[in-house]
Order: C-alpha cells, then sequence, then structure tokens
C-alpha cells in the first residue's frame, strides 16, 4: 500500500471525487479569466449594467463573452450556443444555406441523443422536424424562445450569483478607486 507522500499527483486526483475536481478546474478557468486581457478591458459602468437583464447581458460582446465562460465552465454551455447560432442562423439570405444550416443546427441541437441536445419539450421537437425539410429564418424561433427563459430562469441568476461576476464587479471598481 503506498503511502501519501509517495503517492503521485495523478493517483491524489483520482482519488479525490469528481466533483472537486471539477470545482477546481471551474475556479483556475475562472480565476484565469478575470485575470485575460478581456476582464481588462471591461468598462465598470457596462459591467454593473449586466446584472439589469438577460437581454443587457447578451447585447454586451464583452457581456456575451463572460457568461459564455461562465456557462463554459459549469459545463453547460449548450443553450447559450445555441441561442448564438439562431441569431446568426436568421441573417442568413441564401436558401441553400439556409437549408444546409438548419440540418446541421438540429443534428447538434435538436435531435435526440445529439452532441449538444438542448432541453426542449417533444412537440417543439418534432415541430422543428419538420419545419427543417423547407426551412425559413424561424424555424428555430420557439426553441430559441425556450432556451433563453430557460438561461434567464436559471443559468442567468447563477451568474450573477457566480465568484466570476462578483471577481469581475470587484476588480472593475477597483480601477475606479486607483
Amino acid at each position: 500500500m503506498p503511502s501519501l507522500l509517495t503517492m503521485s499527483k495523478e493517483e491524489s486526483k483520482e482519488e479525490r471525487p469528481l466533483q472537486t475536481q471539477r470545482k477546481d478546474l471551474k475556479w483556475r478557468f475562472q480565476y484565469k479569466f478575470v485575470k485575460s486581457s478581456v476582464a481588462e478591458k471591461l468598462i465598470p459602468g457596462e459591467t454593473l449594467l449586466w446584472s439589469e437583464s438577460l437581454e443587457t447581458l447578451l447585447r454586451s460582446k464583452d457581456g456575451m463573452a463572460t457568461f459564455q465562460a461562465f456557462l463554459k465552465s459549469e459545463f453547460s454551455d449548450e443553450n447559450i450556443e445555441f441561442w448564438v447560432i439562431c441569431e446568426d442562423y436568421k441573417k442568413i439570405k441564401s436558401a441553400s444555406r439556409l437549408n444546409s444550416r438548419a440540418k446541421k443546427i438540429f443534428e447538434r441541437y435538436i435531435q435526440t441523443e445529439s452532441p449538444k441536445e438542448i432541453n426542449i419539450d417533444y412537440k417543439t421537437r418534432e415541430l422543428i422536424k419538420q419545419n427543417i425539410k423547407a426551412p425559413t429564418t424561424k424555424c428555430f424561433d420557439d426553441a430559441q424562445k425556450i432556451v433563453f427563459s430557460l438561461m434567464e430562469k436559471d443559468s442567468y441568476p447563477r451568474f450573477l450569483r457566480s465568484d466570476l461576476y462578483r471577481t469581475l464587479l470587484e476588480s472593475v471598481s477597483n480601477m475606479i478607486k486607483v
């Protein structure tokens, strides 16, 4: 039986619960983000405005990047990815591009057991399945509204309470004091 002194880092990591390992990873990720160039570019007033609403947060380029980093650190970034892709999808003008993009979005986010499956009801999933046969810029609107609502009620309040956001607020308020 190996003693604690001779145990390798890999062995000691394996013995720690997965939850603890994830918290360590999350903390390191958030710390790196706060110390990154993104955090240095933040405008103090804008950062505070992010707490007004999810819409305000998502309208800000830096707010969006920060929110995405937070969700990635929680291994739950599929909703924001889907929402952003839908925003880009609505700007497509070419019918052939709409068709190919709709299929890719469906396969990645909508289809059951897809790699980044979003949490939507069966009825919405089936409606999209029908809509992508002749896709329009609105074929993902219902799913996008559902995802936005989920983020607004769950992810966004967690973000506002997160160490990442609080640390950012603290660091930008310190910049004002200096």
